[in-house]
């Protein structure tokens, strides 16, 4: 009876630490700095978060860069504060003149940098922290805005989250963080005002009002599948222990 317990435990132990991984290599999969917008109509201005997970074993995170686009530049820029951080926005000369809601644009804010004011709040093993910019104007729909970022380590390293996604491919190993503006938010009103009424008696959602699935889904997708995986694995150890004891039993 002992071995068999012995066996029982050594057996689930096992497959715990087997499924462990596998949600860890789910979560690790999806640890990237990310962007969430909270609008993305053209022409209209927006929240941009920005989430940073620290993804080293032994060193902090203490500066994030964000590099804006100048092809499509915002010509409006203010940072949400973060306790223990600085933020600095960097206005530039643009390469060519740009024309923004009639007015041409010369020179426009092309980047944002944060550093942590001391250790206490650089970012730690296991932690993560979100930075908040308030930006405008968007551009046209369907205009993707790519945002390259540079996430700095206390130990120097520096990694680039610059890689462009391309459709239909693989992601890369270091996606710069981006969202595609979608109808000016007047032409969305509009397109619900008249949408046929549904079963309920409401009027039909705008696609365009839905958050990209690229945005919400990856790390509960992830998290979702690891624990799964983990379900799966302990059921499967279940089974084995009860075979085993109506084994003995039967002996």
């Amino acid at each position: 009876m002992k071995n068999t317990l012995r066996r029982a435990a050594t057996a689930i132990g096992t497959v715990t630490a087997t499924a462990a991984l596998i949600v860890a290599g789910a979560a690790a999969a999806n640890a990237h700095v990310t962007v969430s917008p909270d609008d993305t109509g053209a022409n209209g201005y927006s929240h941009l978060t920005f989430n940073m997970p620290n993804e080293s074993a032994t060193a902090k995170t203490n500066k994030l860069e964000v590099k804006l686009p100048t092809d499509t530049p915002f010509t409006s820029v203010s940072v949400k504060p973060v306790e223990g951080w600085t933020a600095q926005v960097v206005t530039s000369d643009l390469p060519k003149p740009v024309t923004v809601a009639g007015a041409t644009v010369t020179k426009a804010p092309t980047e944002v940098v944060w550093t942590a004011n001391d250790d206490a709040h650089q970012i730690g093993q296991n932690q993560y922290q979100a930075f908040s910019l308030s930006v405008g104007r968007l551009p046209a729909a369907g205009t993707k805005v790519t945002l390259p970022t540079a996430q700095t380590y206390t130990d120097g390293t520096v990694v680039n989250w610059d890689e462009e996604a391309q459709e239909g491919q693989a992601e890369p190993e270091h996606p710069a963080p981006s969202f595609t503006t979608t109808a000016a938010d007047d032409a969305k009103e509009s397109a619900t005002a008249s949408a046929p009424p549904t079963a309920s008696g409401e009027t039909g959602a705008s696609p365009a009002t839905a958050a990209p699935a690229s945005q919400t889904g990856d790390a509960t997708g992830a998290w979702g599948l690891g624990l799964g995986a983990l379900g799966a694995v302990l059921g499967a150890a279940a089974l084995a222990l009860v075979l085993t004891g109506r084994r003995k039993a039967a002996k």
